[in-house]
Formats: C-alpha cells, sequence, structure tokens
C-alpha cells in the first residue's frame, strides 16, 4: 500500500458529514489497523454558522479525534456543485490517489439536496474511475485505474431502510468528542449567530436517539446505518452478525 492509500475513502459534501453520519464506523476501522482518509466536496461556506475557515480548522481537529491519516476539501462549491465533467473529474482524481476498497458517502436523499448530489457524484466517479479512457494525473503523473468494490451511502438525517449496520457501541463517545469539535455548527446557548436544523439543543439527543435504532436493528446500544447498490458477498452464512 503506498502511502497515500487507504482501506476507507469517505468522501462527503461538507465538514461534519463524516461525524454526523459515520464517525463511529471511522473510529471502529482505524480501531482495527485499517488506514481511513476523509475527503469533503466543500468547506460549506454556505453554511447557516460559521466561516469555511472555521469549519476547515474544526474538521482538522475532528481527524484528530477520529485518527483518520488526512482530511482535505476538493473546493466545490458550496450549494451549487453537481455531477458535471470537471467535479467527476475531481473526484476520480481523489479516488484514484487513495485507491480505496470502500467508498463511503452521502445518503442518497436527505434533508439537505447537497447531500443526495454527493452521493451521485461520487457513485458515479467511482465508476468512471475504473475506466482506462478517464485519463486524470496527480503531482504531474498519470494515475492507474481504481474502483472501490463497494459505495455506501451513511445513512444521516432522513431516515432510510439500512442494508448493512455497523456496531459503534464502544466507539460512541468518541464520536461525540469528534461531533464536539465543530463548536460553531452544535448547539451552544451563547452563540449570537443564527439558529440551524443541527444547532438545536435538540440535534445531539435526535442523533443518539438514530444510533440506538440502528444499533438495535442488530442487537447492539449503538449503530450507523449504509444503504448499497451492490450487495456484500458472504462465504459463510452461518458467521452473518
Amino acid at each position: 500500500m503506498s502511502d497515500e492509500a487507504v482501506d476507507l475513502l469517505c468522501i462527503t459534501a461538507h465538514p461534519d458529514d463524516a461525524e454526523i453520519s459515520c464517525a463511529g464506523t471511522v473510529l471502529h476501522h482505524v480501531a482495527l489497523g485499517r488506514r481511513v482518509g476523509l475527503v469533503e466536496l466543500t468547506a460549506g461556506e454556505l453554511g447557516t454558522r460559521g466561516s469555511a475557515e472555521e469549519r476547515i480548522r474544526e474538521a482538522e481537529a475532528a481527524r484528530q479525534v477520529l485518527g483518520a491519516s488526512f482530511r482535505y476539501q476538493l473546493g466545490l462549491p458550496d450549494g451549487f456543485f453537481r455531477a458535471d465533467r470537471g467535479s467527476l473529474v475531481e473526484v476520480v482524481r481523489s479516488i484514484r490517489r487513495h485507491r480505496p476498497r470502500v467508498l463511503l458517502t452521502n445518503a442518497v436523499r436527505d434533508r439537505h439536496p447537497d447531500h443526495g448530489r454527493a452521493a451521485t457524484l461520487v457513485a458515479e466517479a467511482a465508476f468512471l474511475s475504473g475506466l482506462r479512457k478517464v485519463p486524470t494525473e496527480h503531482a504531474g503523473a498519470a494515475q492507474e485505474t481504481w474502483r472501490p468494490v463497494h459505495v455506501l451511502h451513511a445513512v444521516q438525517d432522513r431516515w432510510i431502510d439500512p442494508d448493512i449496520v455497523v456496531d459503534i457501541t464502544s466507539h460512541w463517545e468518541r464520536k461525540l468528542e469528534a461531533l464536539r469539535c465543530f463548536g460553531s455548527q452544535f448547539f451552544d446557548p451563547k452563540s449570537r449567530e443564527p439558529v440551524s436544523p443541527i444547532s438545536r439543543a435538540d440535534f445531539l439527543p435526535f442523533l443518539e436517539g438514530r444510533a440506538r435504532e440502528m444499533g438495535r436493528l442488530i442487537g447492539t446500544t449503538f449503530g450507523e446505518g449504509f444503504t448499497t447498490a451492490r450487495p456484500p458477498a458472504v462465504d459463510d452464512l452461518t458467521q452473518l452478525g
């Protein structure tokens, strides 16, 4: 594995999307010894609270809590990116650079329209990344093709029946620690900024309820759910969790 290659790559629309939807899964795989990387399409510059610069600083602090190998933003326009040629090539470049077996991204549909668009963009880029007639370069060198085995969409705000649930019970408190790095985004009784759906006092309790609901599906306390267009292969049915 090269210095930039990872086992699991998470590409989401905004800083804090990974923490909200799949931080426990990131923590779990880091604990297993897997290399994990985080990439955001945008810096979240259109967010109701905080600045892009502030959110990037918060994202780096959260990365350190999660133990991810790297984190960076692609600089696509928040709220206005689409699955156009330029955006697709940017994501293809990241996929080929890091060569993940598993790619995590946003939910296929959600309260924030950027999440659904990110899901489409990343899934299409994962396919294009495997085509040799889609040339890309990184650091002045031509990149080799690479297609992740799985693209998983993390259930975030709106409920979607999951295809896969990861047990994050032993990582729940650490997930909360990562979330708290985003002080500009979540509830602060002293803040004078406008209220957003995730800055309300009831958001973190909602998030806990969602994680408990996912966990209950698999008989654990906390879980994170994902959907996938490609069913995972199973060798031994008696070893299913």
